[in-house]
């Protein structure tokens, strides 16, 4: 699953670099999407299959505290990413005459840098505060891989503190770039009703009910992880959900983005044929 994921991103990444055709907005925030599904999915995935071929997986606190602040960091970063990407379907959909100027570089540059500070922001404010509790002398993870959840339930602190952050940072955050998606696909449905071409309103809605799709189960299965009381915390049900959104999430996003596009396709076909056979 790990390498399918690699693959799958990485390959994305160069697919839209050496593709003139693909250089565009759209797939500017795509090629940064997979940048950090494999990122995010790196940060996890290799000390988890590391730790299954071990009788006993140990990880050091320091070793501990990177993991969780990169990981921090990737998710948050794909959450604001996946709303600036309903913003530009919104614009792509509504003003298409206007949506070259509207998505300069500039903007699209200046987009995904807000995306990644935002992400560093929140990871360092939890990481720093997890940095300051005392943990007990028995400190075995129950989990895959350093979270939140897991890491408050070791400490020997009062963990109020921590919790309060993780409701305000995270969830205000969540909430925020969620409803900026709800609302540019309020605008893009409006937008679609007034296309008159059958053609080109099933072309919009197919464009858009994949995306919603992911939108729906990222943010799904982080509110179900992270926006609820510490009593209703449950390791078996944290460790389920856990796998979508660290590796199931990005294995399928290629797929839900962009395989089933067919300007992808084309790249793809293109590609293959100049490799294989160039005359």
């Amino acid at each position: 699953m790990y390498a399918i994921t690699l693959v799958g991103n990485l390959g994305m990444i160069c697919l839209i670099r050496i593709t003139p055709k693909l250089h565009t907005p759209m797939y500017f925030f795509l090629s940064c999407l997979s940048l950090v599904d494999a990122c995010y999915s790196s940060a996890i995935a290799p000390k988890m299959l590391i730790n299954l071929l071990v009788v006993k997986g140990t990880i050091s606190f320091s070793a501990c505290m990177v993991q969780h602040l990169c990981f921090g960091v990737f998710v948050t970063t794909e959450g604001c990413l996946l709303s600036v990407m309903a913003y530009d379907r919104y614009v792509a959909i509504a003003n298409p005459l206007l949506y070259s100027v509207a998505m300069s570089k500039r903007k699209c540059a200046g987009l995904v840098i807000g995306s990644w500070t935002c992400g560093i922001i929140n990871s360092l404010v939890h990481t720093i505060s997890l940095g300051r509790l005392s943990f007990c002398s028995l400190n075995v993870v129950s989990h895959f891989f350093c979270d939140i959840p897991s890491l408050l339930k070791l400490s020997c602190s009062d963990t109020s503190t921590n919790e309060l952050l993780l409701l305000t940072f995270s969830g205000v955050i969540a909430m925020a770039t969620f409803s900026i998606v709800i609302i540019s696909y309020v605008f893009i449905v409006f937008a679609i009703l007034r296309i008159r071409s059958t053609a080109g309103r099933q072309k919009a809605f197919s464009t858009c009910a994949s995306h919603l799709t992911a939108v729906t189960i990222f943010y799904g299965t982080l509110s179900f992880s992270y926006i609820q009381p510490s009593s209703q915390y449950s390791v078996e049900q944290e460790k389920v959900v856990s796998v979508f959104y660290t590796l199931v999430i990005p294995m399928l996003n290629p797929l839900i983005y962009s395989l089933r596009n067919k300007e992808v396709k084309g790249a793809v076909k293109k590609t293959i044929e100049m490799k294989y056979f160039p005359c």
